[in-house]
């Protein structure tokens, strides 16, 4: 499950660990798996994760872990359909977003 991040133009590896619920080496690890991953590095050697890699992960997360993908078959499946199913993850997360909000407009009541 993924918590939002605030609005930043860099995010530490430690906030998207955070934010995702998984350990940073599964970060790293999933950086040198996926090519979508390219965070920038600061002379510290720190990673910085922008909005588009957070985006990525969230779609890799979602294949990975909700879905259950294998990490091959999530690569295969980014690179052939990467359209389709960003558009379908878009859609699936707008939809749990509105009814995260209903839920809360019906415990309000």
């Amino acid at each position: 499950m993924y918590i939002e991040l605030p609005e930043k133009r860099y995010y530490s590896i430690g906030e998207v660990a955070k934010a995702f619920n998984v350990n940073t080496s599964l970060i790293r690890f999933w950086e040198k798996e996926f090519d979508a991953l390219k965070p920038k590095k600061n002379a510290k050697g720190n990673r910085k994760f922008t909005p588009e890699d957070i985006k990525n992960l969230k779609l890799i997360y979602h294949l990975v872990k909700e879905r259950g993908f294998t990490l091959e078959g999530a690569k295969i499946h980014l690179k052939e359909d990467k359209k389709d199913t960003l558009n379908n993850f878009e859609i699936i997360s707008k939809l749990e977003n509105i009814k995260n909000q209903l839920i809360k407009i019906k415990e309000n009541l």
